[in-house]
């Protein structure tokens, strides 16, 4: 009897050993299978992200933004709580993975719509123990600027292998010809116009080095443009005769700008020549030069074969030409529409075009009106003029 009590009480308590064993296990599956809470970010990071210019995300484990700088929103990386370029979160991965800072760079698009791309650093480390800290740089502009560094250097190499492998040329054939003075003088005078080409070309890349530098006009002086104006057409009135065009100026008064009256000069010359060397005979080129409210406007219109208006943007490229053979009949270099661009520029202005094919065109240039005050430009004298272009001007046909 006894024997049989004593293993009724062994055998409950190994039941209940074995029934506590089993909730244990539950209870531990169970823990397990929870998430385990995520620590918050470090202190000071969410405020650091706010005032961040470039984009920054961070991510936690599960691949969800829980926090983001307003530029990476702006620049369409994240949306809601999601990264959206596959690229950038395989990348934050790996780095969760193993925790090794990584950089790189890539060409993302901008939108689900279209094939433009942009080109941008990305660098992604571990932060604290759940996060991944994700910086993203936009290198677009850098990378437009070293693709047009690329290509001037190729033009220039270019454009100076013309003449001097002309004058090369024309040298051998002069030899060949010692003993024909008509040959010789008509070879000569060709070299003399090639090296005319390569003195004009080698002094507008000088001038657009210089334009493009720092710091161009260091002394501002008061600069009359209109007298600017008359320089540079009496300058061109050898040409214009050649070429049986007339040249009209108009200049108005107080036209005084803060600047450098030598840039001024050769931005308004070449303006004017462009127009003679696109102007057919019997034609008109005019100058205008007047104040409109705060700004100095130089208007220079031609009734020549005009320009298509998907051209209009492009003018402005170093070395681009609308129409290459009249160009290269003309000696233009392709640089002259560059160097007005960044005197306007310079003077804290711009220059804008209106033209129709067939119509002719006018390019002016709008900059700030002097504020004469203690005989020093005041800000709003430095101040860049308004982007509203001006009005089409009224073309006249031809007489």
């Amino acid at each position: 009897m006894a024997a049989a009590t004593l293993g009724g009480i062994v055998g409950l308590a190994l039941g209940g050993v074995a029934t506590f064993a089993m909730r244990w296990s539950d209870r531990s599956d169970a823990a397990q299978d929870e998430p385990r809470p995520e620590t918050p970010l470090p202190p000071g990071a969410a405020e650091v992200l706010a005032v961040l210019g470039s984009s920054a995300i961070v991510l936690d484990t599960s691949d969800r933004v829980v926090n983001n700088s307003p530029a990476a929103v702006a620049h369409g990386l994240v949306r809601g709580a999601e990264l959206v370029h596959p690229e950038l979160l395989e990348m934050a991965r790996r780095a969760r993975r193993d925790g090794v800072i990584r950089e790189k760079e890539f060409e993302l698009r901008k939108g689900p719509l279209g094939a433009a791309t942009t080109v941008v650093g990305a660098r992604v480390a571990p932060l604290g123990g759940d996060h991944v800290l994700l910086l993203v740089e936009d290198r677009s502009r850098a990378r437009r600027v070293e693709e047009i560094r690329r290509d001037f250097l190729a033009n220039v190499s270019h454009e100076l292998k013309t003449p001097v492998g002309g004058i090369s040329l024309l040298a051998e054939a002069i030899l060949d010809a010692h003993d024909d003075p008509a040959v010789v003088k008509r070879f000569a005078q060709r070299i003399g116009g090639e090296s005319e080409r390569l003195t004009r070309l080698v002094r507008e890349i000088v001038d657009l080095s210089r334009l493009t530098g720092e710091d161009v006009i260091k002394d501002p002086v008061l600069v009359d443009v209109g007298a600017c104006a008359v320089e540079a057409v009496d300058a061109s009135e050898v040409l214009a005769e050649e070429r049986g065009i007339e040249l009209r100026t108009e200049i108005g008064e107080g036209c005084l700008v803060w600047g450098e009256a030598d840039l001024v000069t050769t931005a308004i010359g070449n303006l004017v020549g462009n127009a003679i060397a696109y102007s057919e005979s019997g034609t008109r080129v005019s100058v205008r030069v007047q104040t409109t409210e705060d700004l100095v406007d130089v208007a220079v219109t031609d009734q020549g074969v005009g320009i298509d208006a998907d051209e209009h943007e492009r003018i402005f490229e170093r070395f681009y030409r609308v129409d290459t053979a009249r160009s290269r009949a003309t000696g233009g270099t392709g640089l002259g529409l560059a160097i007005v661009k960044h005197v306007a520029e310079n003077h804290g202005g711009q220059v804008c075009v209106w033209s129709e094919p067939g119509r002719g065109s006018t390019f002016t240039i709008r900059m700030p009106l002097a504020a004469q005050e203690a005989g020093r430009p005041t800000p709003e004298a430095a101040a860049t003029a308004r982007s509203t272009p001006p009005a089409p001007p009224e073309l006249s046909t031809p007489a």
